[in-house]
Formats: structure tokens, C-alpha cells, sequence
């Protein structure tokens, strides 16, 4: 059997595994864009850990997939918050998952305790503004922010920058959105925040920039390790395809 066909029978069944347990995202696109070596990083992170089950393996594969996709977790946060408001008893289930009373729908402000260091209440916040967001709840997402911004001023975070800016555009200030996005690329890790910047210069019509803040990410990408390339793979992809649309 020639190896090609190998290959593509693995990748097939790889990716057909993927779906039957809930890993499709971000695995099908590595396994399809990448073949072979696609296949063998889903055998290495998801699989082989799988069938040892040993605790130092599990750590492994979740340090990896993280990485491969980072909102991941926020995605089973959401679910978990989910079914505890729904299954469990709210003050005792909750507590065990750090953000999960960050995600409740009611948006009550948080209370931390009054020993918690600033850190612990910004984050606490920044938590709070995520869940709201992620309740389809921007404006409510925005002024939690606001507030963050306005009480811890030297708190820096790449991701919750990344949300501010997501939160705007979704409440309709556009323009705010796109002066947070310009701000946000220049130094969050990953090209997330560059491609929701070019995204939304496209959606208000500024198609040029929209091109070249594309192209300055695939090229910049062209020249980083191959790891990089396959952990930014799926926002690699929106790009390439914007410019080709």
C-alpha cells in the first residue's frame, strides 16, 4: 500500500476520532493542514496520554492543548458554569471552580475577600467582565473593565486588553474597538488580536489596512518556528483566507 494512502487513511481516522470525542477544535485543521506530522502530535498529546492516564501525562497533554487551543478552557468554564447553576448547590459547587461565579449570568459584582491582594481582585474582575462577555452581555463587559482600568490602573493583561477591544465592537463602538485593537497588537502573544483587528477594518470597509495587517502577520509568521505556526494554525488560516476572498 503506498504511503500517501497510509497517511490519508490515518489522517481520516485521526480526525474521525477527534469528532466522536469532542476534540474536533482545533484538531481537524492540524491534522488535515499538516498531514503526518498533524497526526503524530494528536497521537503524542491526546492519545498516548489517554491510554496510560498517568497524572504526569495528563499534565502534559493539557499544557499542550492549551497552547494548541487557548480558549479552550474558557469554552469548558462556560459549559461547567452552566450546568452548576442548573445541577448543583450554587455556593459549595462554585466554589471549586475559580471562575465560574465570574460567569454568572446575574452579573452581581463580585466580593472578594477583604484580604485578597489587588492582583487577586483585578483578576477577579477581569474574570467577571469575561463571563459577561461570554453571556452575550458586551456593554455589561465594557463597564466592568472601565472600572477595572479605573481602580488598578498598572494592571496589564494581554488577554483581557484583547476582550476590552472585542467587548466594544460587540456593543457597537466601533471606533473605540478599533483604537483598542491598534493598541493590543503591539504586544499581545499570538496573532488572535491581529486578526480580529484586520477583521473588523474590513467589516467597516478600511479593506486596504484590513490587507495589510494580514499579510504583516503571515509574513511575520512565515519566518517563526514550525511549533508557532501549528499553535496559530487556525487564525493563520482566517488570514490567508481574507486575502484570498
Amino acid at each position: 500500500m503506498p504511503v500517501a494512502l497510509v497517511i490519508i487513511l490515518l489522517d481520516i481516522t485521526l480526525v474521525y476520532h477527534a469528532a466522536k470525542t469532542g476534540r474536533l477544535q482545533p484538531w481537524a485543521f492540524i491534522i488535515l493542514m499538516v498531514p503526518l506530522i498533524g497526526a503524530l502530535a494528536y497521537i503524542v498529546v491526546e492519545l498516548i496520554p489517554e491510554w496510560f492516564g498517568s497524572p504526569g501525562a495528563q499534565q502534559a497533554r493539557r499544557r499542550v492543548a492549551a497552547k494548541l487551543d487557548p480558549e479552550k478552557r474558557y469554552r469548558g468554564i462556560v459549559r461547567s458554569a452552566a450546568r452548576c447553576r442548573h445541577h448543583c448547590k450554587p455556593r459549595r459547587a462554585c466554589r471549586r471552580m475559580p471562575r465560574a461565579r465570574a460567569l454568572r449570568r446575574s452579573g452581581a459584582s463580585l466580593r472578594p475577600h477583604p484580604v485578597a491582594s489587588d492582583g487577586r481582585r483585578s483578576n477577579l474582575r477581569a474574570g467577571q467582565g469575561e463571563g459577561q462577555f461570554g453571556a452575550k452581555r458586551p456593554s455589561d463587559a465594557v463597564t466592568t473593565l472601565d472600572a477595572l482600568k479605573a481602580k488598578w490602573p498598572d494592571f496589564e493583561s494581554g488577554e483581557g486588553h484583547l476582550l476590552y477591544a472585542r467587548a466594544l465592537a460587540e456593543a457597537g463602538r466601533v471606533d473605540e474597538a478599533l483604537e483598542e485593537y491598534s493598541s493590543v497588537i503591539t504586544y499581545f502573544s499570538g496573532a488572535e488580536a491581529r486578526v480580529r483587528y484586520g477583521l473588523l477594518l474590513k467589516l467597516v470597509g478600511r479593506t486596504a489596512e484590513a490587507r495589510v495587517i494580514f499579510n504583516e502577520l503571515l509574513l511575520q509568521m512565515r519566518r517563526a518556528p514550525k511549533h508557532a505556526q501549528s499553535m496559530q494554525a487556525e487564525w493563520l488560516a482566517i488570514a490567508e483566507k481574507q486575502l484570498s476572498a
